[in-house]
């Protein structure tokens, strides 16, 4: 039987933590004295340790036969990290607890997506399904900091997200390992796979589109509060961002019945070249990020779902843990990274409208890449 509800609970707290910390922390950090440049680097240091940490601990599972402890790990070693923002608020304490708990929370993700496709056993398209309650424990804490945060001190937010971390690990001890390996599979090299052009095409284009939402996690909500919007409204407009893709996981059954996983994430990376460039010049129009937002639907939903099921079918049950791992480090770490950084200066030097021009521009990038080195013919019976 699937562990339905064990592997919901994980990506309900697991997302949460997510709505919680990328929103708002930006808020804390700048409450403290941060600068734009300090909140950058701070921020990004999650998607540096998406670059490192997930290949490493992707290659140990996938040596070793052993996913679920890791992840009971990670999460444990994720409270202890975060729990040293409490203990000071100096920039090298900020950096040492920011880098140990995304070093250890960074891990988990890859790991735990892959245990859910071994559950699944060939009924990938009910993902989604499970996938879903990740989005609805972000909705649920985006929202309910919004109105917190709007009335108590933002310290709180501390206490708050320290009690979400809790949940993930009471989760992650729940979640069963699975030990059955897939008989009669002819043994693919790791090397061959990565040298397929579909492969190296969706693994770039990933970078670039999560490059392209480098200046969204970090600076989407001091954007919009700096546009006269209040916390509570920044935290509906994540909310409406996260239930476009709560109806786009809902409806992937149906999607990947009608469309090609290319077909899909080419129209994913057009909506963000739109999307980037409508938050950065339309934010004096509620109307403009609404739209903006509803978008999130393709430029995160189908684009996240359509990709994690092309790693799923391409690198197979042997190589499974270091294909998503790949696939983490390299969009939400590599590609992170880069977004996150870039955006970190190009805030203050150009401002918010270039700065998401730039975004724009990198989605474009993934989508040329895409189109180019994913061709239909190549993936005949794959796709």
């Amino acid at each position: 039987m699937i562990p339905y509800w064990r592997l919901s609970g994980y990506y309900f707290f697991y997302f949460a933590f997510v709505g919680a910390f990328s929103p708002y922390f930006g808020l804390y950090l700048q409450s403290i004295g941060s600068s734009a440049a300090e909140i950058a680097v701070l921020m990004s240091l999650m998607s540096v340790m998406r670059t490192l940490a997930p290949t490493l601990w992707g290659w140990l599972a996938d040596r070793f036969g052993m996913r679920a402890p890791i992840v009971r790990l990670s999460a444990a070693l994720s409270v202890l990290g975060f729990s040293g923002f409490l203990l000071s608020t100096a920039y090298g304490a900020l950096f040492a607890s920011m880098a140990f708990l995304a070093f250890f929370w960074s891990a988990a993700l890859p790991l735990v997506e892959t245990l859910t496709f071994a559950h699944l056993e060939g009924q990938a398209s009910r993902y989604g399904s499970i996938r879903v309650w990740g989005s609805v424990g972000f909705v649920l804490a985006v929202l309910a900091l919004g109105y917190l945060l709007d009335e108590m001190p933002i310290k709180g937010l501390l206490w708050v997200t320290l009690g979400i971390l809790g949940g993930i690990l009471v989760c992650a001890m729940m979640i069963p390992e699975v030990h059955k390996v897939r008989e009669g599979v002819t043994s693919v090299s790791l090397g061959s796979i990565l040298r397929r052009p579909e492969v190296r095409a969706l693994l770039t284009a990933c970078f670039f589109m999560s490059a392209a939402h480098g200046a969204l996690y970090v600076f989407y909500s001091l954007h919009l509060v700096a546009h006269g919007y209040s916390k509570t409204l920044v935290g509906w407009m994540w909310t409406l961002g996260v239930l476009a893709e709560i109806l786009v996981f809902m409806g992937m059954p149906q999607l990947l019945r009608s469309f090609s996983l290319r077909t899909l994430l080419i129209f994913s990376f057009a909506a963000a070249v739109l999307r980037f460039v409508m938050i950065g010049w339309g934010a004096d129009s509620l109307v403009v990020l609404v739209f903006a937002q509803l978008l999130h639907g393709a430029t995160f939903g189908s684009y996240h779902a359509a990709a994690v099921a092309a790693v799923n079918r391409w690198f197979g049950a042997r190589h499974q843990a270091q294909g998503q791992a790949l696939y983490g480090s390299i969009s939400f770490g590599a590609g992170g990274v880069l977004g996150g950084l870039i955006s970190g200066y190009t805030w203050e030097v150009v401002g918010a409208g270039w700065t998401y021009t730039l975004a724009s521009l990198f989605a474009l990038m993934g989508l040329v890449v895409l189109a180019r080195g994913w061709r239909d013919r190549l993936v005949v019976g794959v796709v």
